[in-house]
């Protein structure tokens, strides 16, 4: 269970790292964030800035929590508050979903996609990752795994599929019909 656990850190600390510094790593990023959680419609828009800052401030949290050495009792934390910002995530999607809202996510940085399905099932998946990290904190204790093979995988595994998530809209839209390019005549 204790590689278990080190790959779901992994895994929710990519997610969380990522999102966090797309937020602010750019010319520009937060601002774009504060007008999305504006266009959500879910808080007052003079709320916004406030709200966009400290979902950043609890990214950061999380990222920290789960990279931080020492008792089990600090991951458990952090797959909490993880779990308690992705169930929120999943919440605000959906409701701005029924709603007609068609804001681009932010989840990641600067993406054109409105805010879907998608988003709901990936934020519900990454909280049932953070319950399962949980429990295999839990059931193992301090994660002292002590096979390198076994750390090394751990870690690939849970990296990758961190970079999975991060780039899933990238990768759907990949796949996606796509009409004829601007300015070329249509058949005859």
């Amino acid at each position: 269970m204790g590689y278990l656990a080190l790959g779901i850190r992994c895994l929710i600390g990519a997610v969380f790292l990522a999102s966090a510094v797309s937020k602010v790593g750019g010319r520009g990023a937060f601002g774009r964030f504060v007008s999305s959680v504006r266009d959500l419609r879910l808080v007052p828009p003079r709320s916004a800035a406030p709200v966009a800052l400290c979902v950043v401030a609890a990214e950061a949290a999380v990222c920290l929590l789960l990279a931080a050495p020492g008792p089990g009792a600090v991951a458990v934390a952090g797959f909490a508050v993880a779990g308690v910002l992705l169930g929120g995530f999943a919440a605000a999607v959906t409701l701005s979903v029924r709603r007609g809202v068609r804001t681009p996510c932010r989840c990641f940085g600067a993406s054109t996609r409105p805010l879907g399905l998608r988003h709901v099932v990936r934020n519900l998946a990454l909280t049932a990752a953070a319950s399962a990290g949980a429990a295999a904190v839990l059931v193992s204790g301090a994660v002292r795994p002590d096979a390198p093979g076994g750390v090394v995988v751990a870690v690939t595994g849970g990296l990758l599929l961190g970079g999975l998530v991060v780039t899933l809209d990238d990768i759907l839209d990949l796949f996606r019909p796509v009409g004829p390019a601007p300015g070329l005549a249509r058949g005859r």
